[in-house]
């Protein structure tokens, strides 16, 4: 009996079509919810970790057996806590409604305004400022090391927090929604290597976290007072305020770059 014999004796059904399809797509969106972002290195981690298991079981190394066993019984308490941003994004989405949507875009376009009417006046006063959206990944690790908020974004308040000599203009600030959570926070500094010498800490720092995270982070130069956007693990130089209202709106920075020729610089 060959394979094709075999597979119509299974007689799938409209029902097995259906569950492997909705099976296939909630897999890509749980891949898709950790792409480009520090669970997708640990989940690369525990593939590894199965497949040493496997190899292991195959040639009979009992010590490294048990060893794996251990990892395997108590990592999934480990995982639960490590991925708790991340589950916490799956259960947001989920619940998501259309009309919850139309609202949801009806205010990231005021945000949007907000933080490029502040962007626009940092930049034409020469200011430096990092400014972090918060995406489907939590920021409230980073939280810690700068000043929890709890206020609306407006660009009044952004403009001042980056304001020399202000308590808090040092570091960045982290939007939620509506809501500015954090100034003066701390981000995590790229080891990359950049090829252009005016890019400064702030822009190391604002590649660091879209290394980490799928935040979107605006940075004004407070040498040349340029507009640079780091998302995906990448930085986007020469943005127009406008230009940062679109993508803080929803517009995808492909989408924003390419209209524009702007190029990527690392």
């Amino acid at each position: 009996m060959n394979f094709v014999e075999q597979f119509r004796l299974l007689r799938p059904g409209w029902r097995d079509v259906l569950e492997v399809a909705i099976v296939s797509f909630a897999i890509y969106r749980a891949l898709l919810l950790v792409h480009r972002t520090r669970a997708m290195q640990i989940l690369a981690g525990v593939v590894v970790l199965a497949v040493a298991y496997g190899i292991a079981y195959m040639l009979q190394l009992s010590m490294i057996l048990y060893l794996l066993t251990l990892i395997f019984s108590y990592g999934a308490i480990a995982l639960l806590i490590v991925f708790a941003p991340e589950l916490r994004a799956a259960l947001a989405q989920i619940g998501r409604t259309p009309m919850s949507r139309l609202f949801s875009h009806m205010a990231e376009s005021e945000i949007g305004e907000q933080v490029a009417e502040a962007v626009e006046r940092l930049s034409r006063s020469g200011i430096g400022a990092i400014i972090a959206v918060e995406r489907d990944v939590s920021l409230d690790p980073y939280l810690q090391s700068g000043s929890e908020m709890n206020a609306k974004v407006s660009a009044d308040l952004l403009a001042t927090i980056f304001t020399p000599y202000s308590p808090l203009h040092d570091g960045a600030v982290i939007i939620r929604g509506d809501t500015i959570i954090g100034a003066g926070c701390i981000l995590p500094l790229s080891q990359a290597s950049l090829t252009d010498r005016s890019l400064g800490t702030r822009h190391r720092a604002a590649l660091g976290l879209s290394e980490e995270a799928d935040a979107l982070v605006v940075v004004v130069s407070e040498e040349t007072a340029t507009i640079t956007v780091a998302a995906n693990g990448k930085l986007w130089r020469d943005f127009t305020p406008a230009q940062v209202r679109e993508l803080v709106s929803g517009r995808t920075l492909r989408e924003v770059a390419e209209s524009a020729g702007i190029e990527v610089h690392s």
